[in-house]
């Protein structure tokens, strides 16, 4: 029997976790990788940290040798331009064709850029391997930096640039870095940790305009504020990378809409990773950190060869985020909108409940791991607050 196996379309973690994941199930029929990068599938989390500091050069997920050993076709510099479901045929960049048996959408995001600010040279994002390269040429050149947007982009580019002796203007619209997700009263003590490590942190403000000739020379804040810059950095969010399913017949509403396993609206059609939002018996999400993804497949492969699954997705999330010499952690859902306990703050590291409908939805740290990690079973238990407050 002829079979055209497994398209995968991306080329980041959750594309090579999945096909790793296909192969331990032991599927034996052929998996492809298809990736618009020319580059192995690599790491992405260090590309803001060490990788922009120089401190790395490598964050390969796997070597050449894993994809020949376990017979996974990796095609990369050429990414998926459309697919039609009722075939099932994926065409690539280059005009060719892939069949495929069944095809996952592992494509990620893209950043957000904003149109306004024109072409001007030194402004940058953080999202490839590339992207980051570029950054740290021009921190080596650069004595003042604009980060723009106080996201978990934006904070860790702001601490790397930091770290590389660049002063940083770091300018959030909401009252405080990390407020949209963690809350104001946590965004503040983040705004701390940057003042701390010498980041003029300006928060309720956004900006006006770029200005330059050729390069990025002014910025204008709407407060009429003007700050000097070598180089700017925008840290405005990201958008699911959907833009080549245009009318093939997969539903898009902010991600790739899934069920609970990762199967989309068509036929053999599964989505996994930042572009996937997984939905069903009232749990929706779209998660986008990288301890997702693991999860994510071992639901989803078991599905996609016919078998149950003995994991489940709704285990609380999780993510991290290195600044300076702190790891902020956060675990399960928490919400700017949640009552928020700060139960411990030494001035430097603190450790914060969230609490929702009064029952703990989530748990923020700084510095504290263990009390951080220890709260999971609390959380996915759906405990009440009381309980963990005493």
């Amino acid at each position: 029997m002829v079979t055209n196996g497994v398209v995968i379309v991306g080329g980041g973690l959750a594309a090579v976790r999945t096909a790793e994941e296909l192969r331990r199930e032991e599927y034996a029929g052929p998996i492809t990788i298809v990736s618009d990068e020319t580059r192995l599938p690599y790491d992405r989390p260090p590309l803001t940290k060490e990788v922009l500091r120089g401190e790395r050069d490598e964050t390969t997920l796997e070597p050449q040798e894993f994809y020949a050993g376990h017979n996974i076709d990796l095609r990369l510099g050429c990414g998926a331009r459309g697919v039609d479901t009722a075939v099932q045929e994926v065409t690539l960049a280059d005009g060719s064709v892939l069949g495929y048996d069944h095809l996952v959408i592992a494509t990620g995001l893209v950043p957000r850029r904003i149109p306004s600010f024109g072409d001007l040279d030194g402004i940058r994002v953080v999202r490839s391997f590339e992207d980051s390269l570029l950054l740290r040429g021009d921190a080596a050149a650069a004595r003042r930096a604009v980060v723009i947007g106080a996201g978990f982009i934006g904070c860790e580019a702001a601490a790397s640039l930091r770290k590389l002796g660049v002063e940083v203007v770091l300018v959030e619209p909401q009252p405080a870095p990390l407020a949209a997700v963690l809350g104001e009263q946590i965004g503040e003590l983040v705004a701390r940790l940057h003042r701390a490590n010498g980041v003029d942190v300006r928060s309720g403000v956004g900006v006006a305009e770029v200005r330059g000739a050729g390069r990025v020379e002014t910025v204008v804040l709407t407060d009429g504020a003007e700050l000097e810059a070598d180089v700017v950095v925008l840290g405005v969010g990201s958008l699911p990378a959907t833009e080549w399913l245009n009318g093939c017949g997969v539903d898009v509403d902010n991600g790739v809409l899934c069920d609970l396993a990762g199967r989309t609206s068509a036929p053999n059609v599964w989505a996994v990773g930042d572009v996937a939002f997984w939905r069903g018996d009232g749990h929706q999400v779209r998660v986008e950190h990288w301890s997702n993804v693991v999860t994510q497949v071992r639901v989803m492969v078991p599905a996609m060869l016919g078998r149950e699954s003995l994991h489940d997705v709704a285990v609380p999330p999780y993510f991290w985020s290195d600044q300076y010499d702190v790891k902020i952690q956060c675990l399960g859902e928490p919400a700017a909108t949640d009552t928020v306990h700060l139960v411990e703050d030494d001035g430097h590291k603190f450790l914060a409940y969230y609490e929702r409908d009064g029952v703990l939805a989530g748990v923020v740290g700084a510095g504290r791991p263990g009390k951080v990690m220890g709260a999971r079973a609390k959380i996915a238990a759906g405990a009440p607050i009381s309980e963990v407050l005493t």
